[in-house]
């Protein structure tokens, strides 16, 4: 397995990443980098119309990619960092095949100490932030257990033992609307009822 600055330095170089959250394992590329992200989509095998969400060690930075309302923001400084993916509209920079020609983007701070250290080694670059398994399959939540087709595309792997195996709940604060129930869905909803 890899160290931080490896890893690092294959996402600068536009490869692919696999790094542990406290959700499951993702798949990592420079989320700004179109060709990066483009070889993540072929990685997984996933559809390109399925939009990846970009990965941030803090909300401060992610105010550089997108452009929170203030109940996004409010929300934010509630669940992040945490198993949470919340949809932002996108600022210019975020490449359309990140998000599938969509004006908004999921945004990911995730609670685990290897990640946010990769997070903040690559800083301010975003990196995608979509589980590290081939599209239809099961996540992965030991990084011995990667599907092949995942450990031939990446250029490193962070192992950080055993994730707890629960998606993200993925949530459009301004809709008011949860798009995949995940961790902490009955604390986000109730959030949602009372602002």
């Amino acid at each position: 397995m890899t160290d931080i600055e490896d890893a690092a330095d294959a996402i600068r170089a536009g490869e692919l990443v696999v790094y542990p959250t406290e959700t499951v394992y993702g798949l990592g590329a420079d989320a700004l980098d179109a060709d990066a992200v483009e070889r993540a989509f072929e990685a997984k095998g996933r559809p390109r119309s399925n939009p990846m969400s970009l990965g941030v060690p803090d909300v401060e930075t992610a105010a550089k990619y997108v452009d929170p309302t203030e109940r996004e923001r409010e929300f934010m400084r509630e669940f992040l960092p945490g198993p949470v993916t919340v949809v932002c509209e996108r600022r210019p920079e975020v490449p359309d095949v990140l998000t599938a020609g969509k004006d908004r983007v999921g945004v990911r701070v995730p609670d685990h100490e290897l990640a946010l250290e990769l997070l903040e080694a690559v800083a301010p670059t975003p990196i995608t932030a979509t589980s590290a398994n081939v599209s239809g399959r099961a996540s992965v939540l030991r990084a011995d257990d990667l599907d092949d087709e995942i450990r031939d595309a990446v250029a490193a792997a962070l192992n950080g033992g055993e994730t707890a195996g629960t998606e993200s709940t993925v949530v459009d604060v301004s809709a008011g609307t949860i798009h995949r129930r995940g961790a902490m869905a009955d604390e986000i909803e109730a959030w949602l009822d009372e602002h």
